[in-house]
This record gives structure tokens, sequence and C-alpha cells, in this order.
């Protein structure tokens, strides 16, 4: 289907659902209509356009939370997890736990690991891990030009493997990931020298 016959199948999704004493909210409309125009590369409205949770946060606040966050992924552990988990236990977060306090469980559902990107200092701190799912760019495997005729695309895919290469002094890491379409593709140096060519899903 092109983006306009999924437009046009959304506006008679729409008219059904009104039809059967169900109409969608205008907000409900307005998010499916964002994710065709997505598709069809002239979003008026991008993920990064909307607010950050992490914006919220003071700027104390918001390094003590990097912190937190980056300490948990070097220990191999998933930040959100823990933090739930400290919550559904009535665990003491440490110095973390203002954001039980003061934001709660809506403003950490909101956080996504794309957010972290505005804080380019802090993108590394989040390692891959099997089953996330990021965006790879098609300048892996062709010349692209910011004014050029292949202009930078990007492909949604699913990581399936994450290796460390460990060769005396250097050290690099390798991920394997699957394209939507079947096709596999290992990209080398996925930290090191190719992570200006992907990023978290926007």
């Amino acid at each position: 289907m092109t983006p306009d016959e999924i437009e046009t199948a959304l506006q008679a999704a729409f008219n059904s659902c009104d039809a059967a004493s169900c109409p969608l909210t205008d907000i409900q409309k307005q998010i499916l209509l964002q994710v065709v125009e997505q598709i069809q590369g002239n979003s008026k409205s991008r993920t990064s356009d909307v607010a950050n949770p992490l914006d919220d946060l003071t700027p104390e606040e918001l390094e003590i939370f990097l912190q937190f966050v980056k300490t948990q992924e070097q220990q191999n552990r998933t930040w959100k997890v823990q933090l739930l988990n400290d919550w559904l236990h009535d665990n003491d977060s440490g110095e973390v736990k203002f954001i039980r306090q003061r934001y709660g469980l809506q403003w950490l559902n909101r956080l996504q690991s794309c957010h972290f990107d505005k804080y380019s200092y802090f993108e590394d701190a989040l390692k891959l891990r099997v089953g996330d799912r990021i965006e790879v760019s098609n300048a892996m495997w062709e010349w692209v030009q910011e004014n050029g005729p292949c202009k930078r695309e990007w492909f949604g895919c699913i990581v399936l493997e994450v290796n460390e290469i460990n060769n005396g002094d250097d050290s690099s890491t390798n991920c394997t990931v699957r394209f939507y379409s079947g096709a596999e593709y290992e990209i080398q140096g996925i930290y090191e020298w190719n992570r200006y060519n992907w990023r978290w899903p926007q």
C-alpha cells in the first residue's frame, strides 16, 4: 500500500468507528495521521519535536539520573527495570528516589531511549541488548551525500547479537541486526566508528 492508500484507509476506519458509535478522539486521529505522514517522509511533527521527558528534570536531577542510568548499564542491568523493581518492592532507589516522588510512573513510561540522544555526551552510555529496536542508516552500505542524489535514509531493525572484540589494547563492538525484510547485517564498530550511522527509533 502506498502512504496515500493508507491515509484513505485510515479515514475510512475513522468513519466506520463513528458509525459504530465508537468514535476516536481527535488526538487519536492525529497520532494515526502523523504516523502516515512519517511514512511519507514529510512529517510536520517528529518525535524529536515532542517534549523530551528529560527536559522536565532540573540540571542537578538530570545529572544524578544520567549517572544512575550509566551505572546500571555498566553493571549490565537495565536501568528502567531496576527502577521499576525498586518501586514494586518498595525499595529505596537511592539518589534517584526523586523520580518516583516528583515525576512518577507516567513520566517514566514516556521516557524512551531516543530521548537520551539530545544529551550527546551521554548517548554511548546506553548499551545495545539483544532484542532492542534501532534504526540503521543506508550510509553503512552506500555512499550518501547531504546534497547528492543518494540521501541518508533510516531503516528499522532488531538487534540479534552484540559481540565485544578484544585485540590486545584495542577493543571494538560488533552488532548483528535483522531488518524487517528478513535480511541480516553485521555492523562493525557500532560504538566506535559507526555510531553516527545508527540511532534509537524516533
